[in-house]
C-alpha cells in the first residue's frame, strides 16, 4: 500500500468521525432532546468504541491465519471475562488472562 493511500484513508476516517460528532450531534441538539430525528446519535456514538474493542478482542482470540480456532486464548478470555464480572481491578484481569493462557499453552506443549 502506498503512502498516498494511507494518508487518504486516515484523512477520510478522521473526516467521517468529525462529521458525525460535529454535524450529526448538532442536528440532535438543535431539534431538541425529545423530538430530534437524531436524538439517539450521542448515545450511539458513545457505544461505538466498546463495540469496536469487542470486535478486536473476538478477532484476535478466535482467528488463526484465516481460520476459526479455539485454543488457549479462549480460556484466557473466559478467565478475564469472569474477573471483570467479579469486578476485579484491570491489572488483575490482564494478569489473570495472561496467566491462564500461558498455563494452558505450557500444559499442551509439553
Amino acid at each position: 500500500m502506498s503512502w498516498t493511500a494511507i494518508i487518504v484513508l486516515v484523512v477520510g476516517s478522521f473526516g467521517f468521525k468529525l462529521f458525525g460528532h460535529v454535524v450529526l450531534a448538532r442536528f440532535a441538539v438543535d431539534e431538541g432532546a425529545q423530538t430530534g430525528v437524531l436524538r439517539w446519535f450521542p448515545e450511539l456514538a458513545g457505544l461505538i468504541p466498546a463495540a469496536l474493542f469487542a470486535a478486536l478482542i473476538a478477532v484476535q482470540t478466535f482467528s488463526l491465519d484465516e481460520s476459526l480456532t479455539i485454543d488457549a486464548r479462549a480460556a484466557g478470555l473466559a478467565a478475564g471475562v469472569i474477573a471483570v464480572w467479579r469486578r476485579a481491578p484491570f491489572v488483575v484481569v490482564v494478569i489473570l488472562a495472561m496467566t491462564v493462557t500461558a498455563a494452558i499453552r505450557w500444559q499442551t506443549s509439553g
